[in-house]
Parts: structure tokens; C-alpha cells; sequence
């Protein structure tokens, strides 16, 4: 018993450790973002200012073009899930339910371009979307996540067999076919793992910089990353307004989350207890 209390104390111990080592960071981040210039880069550094100086979060708003770039990312990440969604589903749920020759030979081709690694499909694509006119255009950002991406399709095809088939014959007894099923049975018992990758696409494409880089010329059509870093030397000399934009731009993944944080566990929890 008195062993079992040191273990309990020694657990609570690491997750309290831990907790602190990934909350330092951002809390040093706000008080960097409420400092003066001067206090910024004062050397040793000023940990916390004289004075929070709030209005370094309105000058971020007022110099940059905060809106657009806000809007394109919102714009990006919000197709990009919807498509990764409704994709992946479908030709998870084939995988998972559906009977067809080769099944298991594609859904192995399907694992298989996991491993390739994104760089190696950059130019292609460029050469592709260049034929297709939709260079400097939000399209390339979130088209591909329409066309059914691997892990999508490998963590919903689990979701749906790890559902009873008595649901699916239920269905069937019902008269409904393949895609009635797919949407009324499958769809709504696969929640927790439809919120998991919705949380996965947002947060890939909302901080998504290499593609955006590549794809996009104007500044008006910038996403949000980018955009803060083209701001950069039109804040020389106010670096702390840098920190300020990087925290605005981390509340509406944070927002995502929370709203998506009970489904998210709860699909973790099924695969633990599976």
C-alpha cells in the first residue's frame, strides 16, 4: 500500500515536471510579446516587464494585413478538413466494409506512399499546378486533402472495423444500401476519430510554410505564417510585435482543440481498451 502512494507520488511528480517544461515556453512567450523593445532585448533578459504593454497586440493588428492573411489560413485549413473528412471516410469505409478484387493489395499500395517522403513530390505537383493555372491561388493548399491521404484513410478503416458488423446487417434488414449505411450507421459512430484527424488536418495546413512558399506570389494571398514572416522587417526594431503575431495566430488551433478534445480522447481511450 505504502508502495503503491510513492509510485502515485512519483507519477504526479513527472506529469507536474512535465506540465511546467511545455508551459515555460509559452508563458515566456507572453511576457516577451507585453515588453518594450528595450525590454526585449535587454541583456541578462527581463523575464517579466515594468509594465505589460497591451497595446503591442493592437499595432499588430493595425500594421500588418492580419485580416487577409487570417482569412486565407481559415479559408485553407477549413477545405482542407472537410476534404480530408469526407475522403478519407469514404475510401475508408470501402476499405473496412466493401468487398472488391484486390482489396488488400491496394489498401498495402495505399500504406506503401506513406513512405515517401514529401519532398520527393514537390516539384510534380509544382509542374502540375502550373499546367493547371492555379499557381498564386489557395487551391494547391488544400485540394490534395480531397483526394484521400493515407493516414486519414488508415485511421478511419480502423474506426470502422473496430464497429460491430451486427450494426451494418441491422442497416441491410432496414433497406439501406452501401452509401446509406456508410453515412447513417458508420459516419456517426466514428466521431472520436473523425474529430482526430480534423484536429490533425487543421493543425497541419493552419501552420503549414513550405507549400504556401512555394505556391503563392502575392501578398494579399499569403496564409497566416507566412504572412507574419514577410511582416518581419516592417517590424525591425519592435521584434516583440513577432511574438505577439505568432501567439494570435495559435488561438484558434487552441480553440479547435478544446471544442474537439473530448472526441479526441475518447478515440485514444477505444483504441487502449481495443
Amino acid at each position: 500500500m505504502q508502495r503503491n502512494r510513492y509510485l502515485k507520488a512519483i507519477g504526479y511528480l513527472v506529469i507536474a515536471l512535465s506540465s511546467l517544461i511545455m508551459i515555460v515556453p509559452f508563458v515566456t512567450a507572453l511576457f516577451n510579446s507585453l515588453k518594450t523593445y528595450k525590454e526585449y532585448t535587454a541583456v541578462p533578459p527581463q523575464w517579466i516587464p515594468d509594465s505589460f504593454q497591451w497595446s503591442n497586440y493592437a499595432e499588430v493588428l493595425r500594421l500588418g494585413n492580419f485580416g487577409a492573411y487570417t482569412m486565407n489560413s481559415v479559408t485553407v485549413a477549413a477545405l482542407s478538413v472537410a476534404g480530408a473528412l469526407l475522403s478519407c471516410s469514404m475510401v475508408g469505409f470501402a476499405f473496412a466494409r466493401l468487398q472488391f478484387p484486390l482489396k488488400r493489395s491496394l489498401f498495402v499500395m495505399v500504406l506503401g506512399t506513406m513512405m515517401i517522403p514529401p519532398v520527393v513530390i514537390i516539384i510534380p505537383h509544382f509542374m502540375i499546378y502550373n499546367e493547371l493555372n492555379l499557381l498564386d491561388t489557395l487551391t494547391p493548399l488544400w485540394l490534395m486533402e480531397w483526394l484521400a491521404q493515407p493516414f486519414g484513410i488508415f485511421l478511419l478503416r480502423q474506426a470502422f472495423l473496430n464497429i460491430p458488423r451486427e450494426y451494418e446487417d441491422a442497416a441491410k434488414i432496414e433497406g439501406c444500401n452501401p452509401l446509406q449505411t456508410y453515412w447513417k450507421i458508420y459516419m456517426p459512430m466514428a466521431r472520436p476519430s473523425l474529430a482526430t484527424l480534423a484536429i490533425f488536418t487543421f493543425m497541419g495546413k493552419w501552420n503549414e510554410i513550405l507549400q504556401p512558399v512555394i505556391y503563392l506570389t502575392s501578398n494579399e494571398k499569403y496564409t497566416l505564417p507566412i504572412g507574419i514572416l514577410s511582416l518581419g522587417g516592417q517590424w525591425f526594431g519592435n521584434e516583440q510585435y513577432m511574438v505577439a503575431a505568432a501567439l494570435i495566430s495559435l488561438l484558434p488551433i487552441l480553440l479547435v482543440f478544446l471544442l474537439a478534445e473530448k472526441y479526441f480522447v475518447q478515440n485514444y481511450a477505444n483504441t487502449g481498451i481495443k
